[in-house]
């Protein structure tokens, strides 16, 4: 955390699985200059309630206002803040490796085994890797690989999460 109090956050929102409620929850974090690291939404057991997954960076004052302001949404069933709570939170990353040489590949199977990483699809030159870590880890692989390789293509998920049954860390 920095000197300002600015560190990240993350929230839960039940939500009515409505057209429009996405745009809606993201419009106010726009219309306020809020900045969304990231957001993953799907359907949970109940087909008519959707489950969203936010990451932000703010200051408590702007963090309060921000949880306020999506409380007061209709759509808005309830808001769960995680920053400071035990949660299992992962994010899915694939990384497609292009114009791979065989000493290329041989190093991304061992990237792969080290990172928990499977390595999905495979051609003469390249190779699709997929990955499921939190972010932090993620960012970590995304770091090596660009030093590592020419040419990677680069697609994240965003990290979705539930409250920790037991004490465990992120």
């Amino acid at each position: 955390m920095n000197g300002n109090g600015m560190k990240k956050r993350w929230l839960s929102l039940y939500v009515e699985n409505q057209d429009g409620v996405l745009s809606k929850i993201s419009g106010l974090f726009s219309g306020k200059s809020y900045n969304i690291d990231s957001l993953t939404v799907g359907t949970t057991e109940d087909p008519t309630i959707s489950r969203m997954t936010i990451a932000t960076v703010s200051d408590d004052e702007t963090f309060e206002q921000i949880k306020k302001q999506l409380n007061r949404l209709v759509e808005v069933i309830k808001v769960i803040d995680f920053t400071n709570i035990f949660v299992r939170m992962k994010e899915i990353m694939y990384i497609k490796v292009k114009k791979c040489t065989a000493q290329d590949k041989v190093e991304c199977f061992q990237i792969a085994e080290t990172f928990k990483a499977k390595v999905i699809d495979y051609g003469k030159d390249s190779l699709l890797l997929e990955f499921v870590q939190t972010a932090t880890k993620n960012d970590a692989v995304v770091k090596l690989m660009k030093e590592e390789f020419k040419i990677i293509e680069v697609v994240r998920g965003g990290s979705v999460g539930i409250e920790s049954i037991s004490m465990m860390e992120r």
